[in-house]
């Protein structure tokens, strides 16, 4: 069973069997009800969630598997205990083990140390939980390798995350965003590089309107996310030409749709006018949080 740290780790093949299963589930849950009974999965949470504790805790169920949910202040990770010894640990009662955490080395550091797979709920550096749901959600719209999208703002996590794959399924990825707020060079490179056999493409630029214009999906994040308070004001001043109006969107293609990963910032990266359009996908994107997530412990557990 393979660990999932980066959305890479399972490849093109994982990927699309793991869309297969969340797009059946959805479809049919009745056929899988049941399928993990017995099976225990651990939900540790360092950061506070909404989306991601209710969709996997609620997935697991469905699939007749236990959740274990632990918080912060619970394990203490790295501080009452180092983190090898809480994965050691963990791995002598639970089948999967899912972390949400500020530090991607955390779990880089956890993974060997289990023989239970390592899934990363979030870190600092990936989203692949959230990448497979917005793959899912844009696949609602348009087949994969035919889609264009394009991510506006901070070249966060979860951008990381949709590049890598969006890249390893044939997407068109397009990311505008000032310099210094784009996306990791080494993340940018490997994304490239394997768009360049999937037949996707992936683009890096300062320029919003031509990162816009006739795309399929317009997709952005908030501009500050838990741990950067402190950077908001600077954040905010340097994002701000990269705000999503309803202008902006309206250049994208006629049937294009909007994605955000929420918590949205109303009036920040994204305005009210654009999140209410008929044509977002928000809240679909919020519920296939659930669904690939239930297709995610599939596939792990073969």
């Amino acid at each position: 069973m393979s660990d999932f740290l980066m959305v890479t780790d399972i490849g093109a093949e994982g990927v699309a069997e793991t869309l297969r299963l969340a797009v059946d589930s959805k479809r049919d849950l009745g056929s899988y009800t049941g399928r993990l009974d017995g099976k225990k999965v651990g939900l540790f949470f360092e950061k506070p969630s909404t989306r991601t504790r209710v969709s996997c805790e609620v997935a697991t169920v469905e699939l007749g598997a236990h959740p274990v949910v632990l918080k912060a202040d619970e394990v203490g990770l790295g501080k009452r205990e180092s983190v090898e010894d809480v994965a050691r640990t963990l791995d002598r009662y639970l089948d999967m083990l899912a972390f949400r955490v500020f530090d991607h080395r955390n779990l880089v550091k956890m993974a060997p140390m289990a023989d239970a797979p390592i899934i990363n709920l979030l870190s600092d550096r990936s989203h692949p939980c959230q990448a497979l749901a917005d793959l899912q959600t844009i696949a609602e719209h348009r087949p994969l390798e035919e889609a264009s999208v394009a991510y506006i703002g901070d070249g966060n996590n979860v951008c990381h995350s949709l590049m890598l794959a969006g890249a390893l399924t044939g997407v068109d990825i397009r990311v505008a965003g000032p310099d210094g707020y784009q996306p990791d060079g080494e993340i940018t490179e490997e994304a490239t590089k394997i768009a360049a056999s999937s037949g996707g493409k992936i683009t890096v630029t300062s320029n919003a309107a031509d990162a816009v214009a006739g795309a399929d999906v317009v997709y952005t994040d908030v501009w500050t996310s838990m741990g950067q308070e402190e950077e908001a004001e600077e954040r905010n001043r340097m994002l701000l030409p990269f705000r999503l109006t309803r202008e902006l969107f309206e250049s994208a293609a006629g049937d294009a749709i909007f994605m955000h990963c929420l918590p949205a910032h109303r009036g920040e990266e994204v305005t009210d006018d654009v999140i209410e359009h008929e044509r977002s996908r928000v809240f679909d994107q919020a519920e296939n949080r659930m669904h690939s997530f239930r297709g995610l412990l599939l596939y792990l557990n073969g």
